[in-house]
């Protein structure tokens, strides 16, 4: 991983997951880390997700590929289906971290992160919004097409997990 700038990442693991599994295929998040370095200069990548106690393998794993974890507490709601909701937590360390950084990554196609997104870019400190599923995301983060949003979607071949022989 070869970083030049200090740009910091803020991912919504949640809507990551969600999007790229619902084109088809599974996001290889080692090669995403190393794709966020290479591509956006990103020294820090901060991953918000909710936390389950059985999941601590892949907290461990997520860790050890460059990924600092700021876990949110998950519910279960009455068809066991699992809630953490890491909006609030991405838009608040986006802003502790803001003196720290050069320019932000915004990993999400959620439209609650629209006003993170414009103080960003009216301050000059956003970087680029990745949104992963170019047919699938918040008609809010329109306004920034096309100059401060790359898209997902073509990504398989260079970010999709590949089962080792």
């Amino acid at each position: 991983m070869k970083t030049k700038e200090k740009n910091y990442a803020f991912i919504d693991s949640q809507n990551l997951n969600l999007a790229i599994q619902d084109q088809g295929w599974v996001l290889d998040f080692g090669r995403f880390r190393n794709y966020l370095s290479d591509k956006y200069g990103v020294l820090r990548a901060f991953l918000f997700i909710g936390y389950v106690p059985t999941n601590q393998d892949l907290y461990t794993t997520l860790q050890e590929q460059g990924y600092i974890l700021i876990f949110k507490p998950t519910l279960i709601l009455r068809h066991g289906n699992i809630k953490g909701n890491v909006d609030a937590e991405l838009v608040l360390h986006a802003m502790i971290e803001y003196p720290k950084y050069n320019k932000a990554v915004i990993v999400s196609g959620d439209g609650d992160f629209h006003c993170l997104i414009k103080y960003l870019v009216g301050k000059g400190k956003l970087k680029k919004l990745i949104i992963p599923n170019r047919n699938k995301y918040s008609s809010l983060l329109r306004e920034f097409l096309p100059n401060d949003v790359d898209f997902m979607n073509n990504l398989k071949g260079k970010l999709g997990y590949r089962k080792k022989p």
